[in-house]
């Protein structure tokens, strides 16, 4: 039997979370944009599945910095556009 292996234990995969509603708001009031002005990340990303995250959704990526300690990325998910 194969052992399925979850992409977000892999040392190299940065921590991603859903963010919740407020928490969007938050952000974009504090960045003084719209949801249509984040980065995007396509609902095919292996992250994304894993997470359960769905079009529409707004992640939080944390990665570690050598300058800042810890950096945040966002991204909304969007359907792939060929």
């Amino acid at each position: 039997m194969k052992e399925e292996i979850k992409i977000t234990s892999h040392l190299f995969v940065p921590k991603h979370e859903i963010l919740s509603p407020d928490e969007i708001k938050h952000i974009l009031d504090a960045y003084k944009i719209s949801i249509n002005q984040l980065p995007r990340i396509t609902e095919d990303d292996v992250v994304v599945k894993e997470i359960g995250a769905n079009v529409g959704d707004v992640l939080k990526i944390t990665r570690p910095s050598p300058t800042a300690g810890v950096s945040y990325y966002y991204r909304l998910v969007v359907r792939e556009q060929l």
